[in-house]
């Protein structure tokens, strides 16, 4: 059945954007009566039937309505964008696809890339969840400096920095409690400059090993993601 994302969806009458529309009428061909499931990225799907196609408001009613459960813990991602952009499309593409609940871009002193549009990002992140037919859109930030006042701390959460030294080897899955709620912080392919480090050491990240190679720095934000899923889904 397919999927569209609408982010408010009502108990009557509800009309997808202009894009989703145009992808119902126009690539789908989907008619009246049709089936359809509606995912509002806050956990909600919506079992519809489309009433109206009009490619730029195809009208439809919503018949059941059930919510994604939460799981007991949160996954939130502090990271430095790579200076090609696609890595990090690829990245937003795939921790969506396994499930976050936010990723936070960061500007560090080794930063290649100072400057990031999240349009394009946003919408790699709403394939991703329809074609992995989750309802949940994970929330993204848009780039400050590391050390910014702006950078989001949730609450009551165990906090870590993908970076090892002589005294710091334990690994993430070592540290990570389960149920609990998780920043990570992953730096740009330069690595943390020592300024950043004594930052983080004075805000109490503790620092976490992602195996024992030097990762690119998607790779250590998806091998970082899919740890903490796994530690808690094997409880």
């Amino acid at each position: 059945m397919a999927i569209f994302y609408q982010l408010k969806v009502t108990d009557g009458a509800n009309f997808l954007s202009e894009e989703e529309s145009r992808h119902c009428v126009k690539v789908l061909r989907l008619r009246p009566n049709d089936p359809i499931t509606v995912v509002d990225g806050k956990g909600g799907y919506y079992q519809s039937v489309i009433q109206e196609t009009n490619p730029k408001r195809c009208a439809f009613n919503v018949i059941n309505h059930y919510q994604q459960p939460a799981l007991p813990y949160s996954i939130n991602l502090l990271i430095a964008p790579t200076k090609n952009l696609d890595r990090m499309e690829w990245l937003v593409e795939k921790l969506t696809e396994i499930g976050i609940n936010s990723i936070q871009f960061i500007e560090c002193d080794y930063s290649e890339r100072r400057v990031l549009k999240l349009e394009r990002l946003q919408r790699k992140a709403v394939s991703a969840m329809k074609q992995s037919g989750r309802a949940l859109l994970p929330t993204l930030f848009e780039m400050q400096p590391l050390t910014s006042e702006q950078i989001n701390f949730p609450e009551n959460t165990q906090i870590f920095i993908a970076h090892i030294d002589e005294n710091h080897r334990q690994p993430l899955s070592h540290l990570a409690k389960i149920h609990k709620s998780y920043l990570v912080l992953i730096g740009p392919e330069g690595g943390f400059s020592p300024r950043e480090i004594a930052w983080a050491t004075e805000q109490k990240f503790q620092m976490a090993s992602l195996g024992d190679y030097r990762l690119r720095t998607e790779t250590a934000g998806l091998t970082a993601c899919q740890t903490l899923h796994t530690i808690n889904h094997l409880q």
